[in-house]
């Protein structure tokens, strides 16, 4: 007689009916170093989030073994920081390689729906002077409130609108717009345009250019590099400097622009999964995108506990596509030409 089949949980299989949640994995039980060398952060950093996120990730389910939010949130940040479902994260916490994709997509979105409450510009005029202050004491450039650049992370192909996704080296890849300030907090992030896109396109499609063009932060500017056209609200260097004023001006430029250059190089070094080390994400546009928003959201909220960004190791550059000519690139809008002239005027001659 033919016996009906039921599909079990992975977990069900492996450690049986005994217990409601999988919680075998205690955080009390490891020291701080084992935390930070298989997680990436320390226990109250991760005490944290199951306070911030337990809500969330306890929904009731129709599963009857449900996975308790500290045991979510470490398989998480084991893909995050690892950018990998190997056996050794799972094993650790005690679940298997399927619940760690499941308990990823439920940290990542949790992280998602919060995004707003940690990356935003300061609202208080008080906040807004104090970056334009920090931006004019690295290099010398005045009413700077950020700066901007944009960052590919590759993913798998996907099965509709392949080519949009290709980027100029012929992978696929999302083009995420970010800007930061100077401690390298981001104020803004965008991770889900098509990495066929050139960032002057992605930057002059988002909403942070429909913000600035509507008059958000008036008498402040961003600082974008030649891949960008200059904008009232947008200072980019000079394609070729031919004055001491001009010179000096590019070289702060370069300064302050290293800031966010050195943000892009330690989101990728904390967070594995987006420096391609480990492969494409194998996750749809719309899934990889908030992965990277997910990462983007723990990188602030790290900061806001004191874990200093620029103290993390940086395992090396982040591989972008090849930069193309921007000889074409210098404005046509003669009022931001005409800020940028006397902005070198009068504090670069």
């Amino acid at each position: 007689m033919a016996i009906p089949i039921t599909v079990l949980d992975c977990d069900l299989l492996l450690y049986g009916r005994g217990h409601r949640t999988l919680d075998r994995f205690k955080l009390d039980d490891v020291t701080d170093e084992y935390l930070m060398s298989m997680y990436g952060f320390p226990r109250q950093f991760i005490y944290y989030l199951v306070e911030l996120l337990g809500a969330s990730l306890s929904r009731p389910t129709q599963r009857s073994r449900a996975i308790s939010p500290e045991t979510q949130i470490l398989a998480a940040l084991g893909f995050y920081t690892s950018g990998s479902f190997q056996t050794r994260m799972g094993d650790a916490i005690g679940i298997s390689q399927a619940s760690m994709s499941r308990c990823v997509a439920n940290v990542t979105e949790a992280l998602v729906e919060r995004a707003s409450q940690f990356i935003h510009f300061p609202a208080d005029e008080a906040s807004v002077q104090a970056l334009k202050d920090e931006f004019y004491g690295l290099a010398g450039i005045p009413g700077v409130i950020g700066v901007v650049d944009c960052m590919h992370v590759a993913i798998k192909a996907p099965n509709a609108e392949d080519l949009s996704y290709v980027n100029r080296k012929g992978l696929h890849s999302l083009n995420c717009l970010m800007v930061c300030d100077i401690r390298g907090a981001l104020m803004t992030v965008e991770t889900s345009w098509p990495g066929s896109l050139q960032d002057c396109v992605v930057l002059q499609q988002s909403s942070l250019s429909s913000q600035f063009e509507a008059g958000m932060h008036k008498e402040s500017w961003l600082l974008g590099d030649s891949s960008f056209f200059l904008r009232t609200w947008l200072m980019t260097p000079l394609h070729i400097p031919e004055t001491p004023a001009e010179y000096r001006y590019n070289m702060a430029h370069s300064a302050t622009h290293s800031v966010i250059e050195k943000t892009f190089r330690t989101l990728c070094s904390r967070f594995r999964c987006l420096d391609g080390s480990k492969g494409a994400l194998q996750y749809s546009p719309e899934k990889s995108s908030h992965i990277i928003l997910a990462c983007c959201v723990l990188h602030n909220i790290s900061l806001e506990h004191g874990m200093d960004v620029w103290s993390f190791p940086v395992t090396g550059p982040v591989e972008q596509p090849p930069e193309e000519e921007y000889e074409h690139m210098e404005s046509l809008d003669l009022e931001a030409d005409r800020i940028r002239q006397e902005l070198m005027l009068t504090h670069f001659s």
